[in-house]
This record gives C-alpha cells, structure tokens and sequence, in this order.
C-alpha cells in the first residue's frame, strides 16, 4: 500500500467516525505511525487525501470504505456509567421517581427517572413509580396512564406503583402527632401578613396558640382560610426553615379520589415521609430544592422517622428548549405549539416525534450523570448519540427539496437497484427511469452549463442549458474523480413536506420561526415505509415518516 492509499485509508476511517469530516493533525498521526518517510513529503499527501474525503457526502465515504474493503477494527470506547453510590448494599438500594400527574414527561424527568432506574439495577435492587398526587388543582386522570406510557417507551420498568394521595390517611395521623408534639401549628394569618413575618424572622400570634381543637376544625375551614405549619425556627438563615406550610385546604375534586380529601400536603411534608415509609434509600431529586433539606430532615426527626441518604443533581437545560411544564403549558394553551408532542419540544412524546430514539435519550443521561453542577446543554448532545444509532440501521431513501425539472437527452431508460444501505443488509428498491427528472434546488442552482456530474447510483450527466428547467445530457457511466453527486427522483414521485424544528426560544423570547417546512418530492419507494420509521433522505437528514392523509416527514437532524 502507497503513501496515498495509506493517507486515504486513515481520512476515510477518521471521517466515518467523526460524521464524515476528517481531522487533518489526527490522520497526520495515524499515517506517520504506519509509514517511514520524511514528513515534509508525506504532509502534503495527506492534506489532498483528507480535503477529498471531506468534499464526500457521509454515504460517500462509507461506499468507498465498502469498495476498498476498509474495516475499522478500533474499539469503542465504554460507555461512561453512573458513579457509586454512597452508602450502597447490594440487594438493598431503594430508588424512587415520583412525578406528579399534571401534564406530559419530558427530557428533564427522563434524566430523573433512568438515574433512579439505572442505581436500582445496578445494586439490585428495587425501583418505585410513586404518583405524587397531591394537588388536585392541577391533576388529571389521563396523565397516570400517560406518563406510564411514556416510561414504557423509554424503556424504565418498576417493581412497584403507587399513589402518594392512596396515603393520606397515614399523613393526618403524622400531623397530628406534630400537632401534639408542638412541631405544628394551624395558621390563619393572611399571605401578606405571613409574608412579613417570614421576612422579619417574626413569630405569628397563632404559633403559641395551638389547640388539638383548632387542628380538627383545620379540616371544616375554607379553602385558604387556614394552613398548619411547621414550628420551624423563624430566625433561621435558611428561609425554608421559617415555617413552612405542611398542609393545605383545596377545594377542586381529586382525578381518583372525587372529594373525599380537602386537606393535602406539601411536597415539604409528604416527599420526606413517602420516601422514609415506602423504604427508599437513595431518594433523588434536583438541586434547586437544596435548602429544603433542612425541612425534610427536621421533619423526619420530628416523626422519628427513618432518614434515607438524600441526593442531588443539577437541573437538566437545554439550550432553546424549555424543560419545565411551566413554560410548556402556556406555549401549548396559547396555539404556540400543536400540542404536548409537538417535535419542538423536549416532552419525550415531542422528541419521539421528532425521531430521537429511547436509547438514544438513555446514552445522553448516563454521559450527563448526575453533577451538581449548573450547566446548560445544546441539543445536538442528545442528536449525537441519536445520529449514531440510527446511521446504521435507517433505510435510506432519495429526496429533492424545492424540486426542479431537468430532462436529459439520449437517456438510456433503465431499471436500478437502489441499496437502502451502503454497507448493512438491509434490502433494496427498485426504480425506473427515462428521461425526465427532478433535483433539489439548492442543487440545481449551484450547476454550472458545461458541468458534467452524477445522478447518484445511475450516470453522468453535462448541463446542456440553465432555464425554467436544466436540460442535460447523458454522458456516460463510468465514475468520474471529483464530479458531483446528486439524489433524484423520476417522474414518478410523492410530494411531500418535512418539518424542520429549530430551537423554540431565542434567550427569552419565543422564536416565532422555530419550525420550518420545505416542500419537495420523495421517490415511490416512499409509500412503502412503515407510520412512525424513521428513514435517511441523503444528502438531506434523518426524517421520521409520518403517514396520515398524508404522508410527511419530521427531521430528526442531519
């Protein structure tokens, strides 16, 4: 093998891995340790090797690999896992992830929820679904099966489900014996007035004042007329610590429950005795809540409950993306978005529409981990992985965006066998041609009269003439260095669009054209792909096939 075979060899492998762009300095590397040459003579083979490679399409470069027999033999690298955990048995870790029916998952309960799983396995141990249905306000029943639905999809499993709400009747017996121990206080102070206090460090007239009698009556009182509380300390540094609010009235009907209950806890009072009861060890929960701590501990010293090892990570964000159903709810309800699986959101129905796939979601969240620290991702971390998967395993077919006509004299007509995949077993289509086709715009602008170039997989082509359309001519089929390569479809085509989502937010501001269609023609083979695949349009990205009255098409990434 010559120098230039050599330097070929490392650009090409160097650029399949690295999503078709070789690095020049690494290919200089791996080709002065397999020949022995002057290296002012080896550099400038190298350069021309590498900048052909990179002029090739990701396809291109796996079809040559192919032809000459390239094999990368390299092994991948382990994938990174999840530290230990501290003060972990085996056979004896108890994780939970407990949302709250309100609304869709999304990427940042993704993160909770595979870390949770992940620590159950890994120590073989047990992992609990708790529904944290504790404000009916906000809940609804659709979203227990929902949110289950979408674990499922992600691939979680638990070993046991239930409903904090299932357990109130335990939580009034805690309280009360908080109320008995002098550890809470029934408060009927006003907000504004509470307020002050908590910022003042002041004590409330109704703190020294608790009867077992007002805690009965707490439970006929108006809804937002009273609160119990935690005696915490007033004059604490930690503001959570002044007095927080265990219990409150809601009116609205609970989604399992009707109104049976209209007292209902806090996630203050209800998070640290649901995880000491329901045996958990390792709870996990987001940083934000860090100076709740000292609450939930309080609490459980309070009831002499059994304290679980408390850990923390730092909230997942995504640059442009809004990971809380706050920002979400709002976008949906105002027609901003379709809805909750709208493919420019992070809800996980949102991302599966888009074509990123559960384990794609999983390689993201183990390579995150769980810091502490505050840091905001951009998506194509998540497309990464995604793009991997998918690179070896989607079907790839032929699509023109903005499409225009081009006719070629002295077409043979033929019939081709199209590989759906350069170097996989993964079938074929066949397609027949004339004379007649069609090329994207961006394409057909950038061709040159005189120009001769390749109708990828069938011949070549000069450009004859540049008008309302391309008139060319056949010219032969040998391969030639360095022409272009370009996808087409015949006459026979399906019109189609493919959605293109970009980031929904721009700083703060809503980015109003976050979503793009371009319009353009796939070839027939088109018709026979399954609702849901997600196919390769090459040259163009990842699409996931969407087949309604229509069929259309949602990029996943390039």
């Amino acid at each position: 093998m010559n120098i230039e075979e050599i330097a070929r060899k490392h650009a090409l492998i160097n650029a399949v891995k690295f999503d078709g762009k070789a690095d020049f300095k690494a290919v200089i590397g791996k080709v002065m340790a397999e020949v022995r040459a002057n290296a002012k003579e080896v550099i400038p083979v190298i350069k021309k090797e590498v900048e052909e490679v990179n002029k090739l399409t990701l396809q291109e470069q796996h079809e040559e690999m192919e032809r000459l027999g390239i094999v990368i033999e390299e092994k991948e690298k382990k994938e990174k896992g999840l530290p230990p955990l501290p003060h972990a048995e085996k056979g004896k870790v108890v994780t939970r992830f407990p949302p709250e029916p309100n609304g869709y998952l999304h990427i940042g309960h993704a993160k909770a929820a595979i870390v949770d799983y992940e620590y159950a396995r890994m120590y073989d141990g047990t992992f609990i679904l708790r529904f944290d249905d504790t404000n009916p306000a906000n809940e609804a029943k659709e979203f227990y099966d929902a949110q289950k639905e979408d674990l499922k999809w992600l691939g979680v499993e638990w070993d046991r489900e239930y409903r904090t709400s299932d357990n109130l009747p335990v939580h009034y017996e805690l309280a009360e014996k908080m109320v008995r121990d002098g550890n809470a206080y029934v408060c009927t102070c006003s907000s504004e007035e509470t307020s002050k206090n908590r910022r003042t460090g002041k004590e409330c007239k109704c703190r020294n004042s608790m009867t077992m009698e007002k805690w009965k009556e707490f439970f006929s009182m108006e809804a937002g007329s009273a609160v119990l509380r935690l005696k915490g300390d007033m004059k604490s540094e930690n503001s959570a610590m002044r007095d927080p609010t265990l219990f409150r009235i809601i009116d609205e009907p609970h989604p399992v429950h009707g109104k049976k209950y209209r007292v209902w806890p806090t996630y203050d009072f209800y998070g640290a005795v649901e995880d000491s009861l329901s045996g958990v060890t390792h709870p996990f929960r987001t940083k934000e809540y860090e100076l709740r701590d000292e609450v939930y501990f309080y609490i459980l010293d309070c009831l002499g409950l059994r304290k679980p090892h408390l850990m923390e990570f730092a909230r997942l964000s995504i640059e442009g993306m809004p990971v809380s159903k706050r920002k979400i709810k709002p976008l949906i309800e105002e027609g901003l978005v379709e809805g909750w699986d709208d493919p420019r959101l992070p809800t996980l129905r949102g991302l599966k529409r888009r074509g990123i796939l559960p384990e794609a979601i999983h390689k993201f969240v183990i390579t995150q981990g769980f810091s502490r620290v505050e840091s905001v991702v951009t998506f194509d971390q998540v497309e990464a992985p995604n793009r991997k998967i998918l690179d070896s395993i989607a079907r790839r077919y032929f699509f023109v965006a903005e499409p225009v006509k081009m006719v070629v004299k002295n077409a043979p007509e033929k019939e081709v066998e199209l590989r759906h995949h350069p170097s996989e077993n993964i079938g074929s289509r066949k397609v027949k041609t004339s004379g007649t086709f069609f090329i994207s715009g961006d394409d057909a602008e950038e061709l040159k009269e005189g120009e001769v170039f390749r109708l990828k997989d069938l011949y070549n082509v000069k450009v004859v003439s540049k008008g309302n359309f391309i008139e060319g001519k056949f010219s032969g089929n040998d391969i030639i260095e360095n022409a272009k390569k370009i996808q087409w479809v015949t006459d026979e085509h399906v019109e189609m669009e493919v959605l293109i989502p970009g980031n929904l937010f721009i700083g703060e501001k809503f980015n109003e054209n976050s979503l793009k269609i371009v319009k353009g023609y796939a070839e027939p083979a088109i018709k026979n792909v399954n609702h849901g695949e997600i196919v390769q349009f090459e040259r163009f990205g990842f699409v996931r096939i969407e087949k309604d009255e229509k069929i259309k098409g949602i990029m996943a990434h390039k």
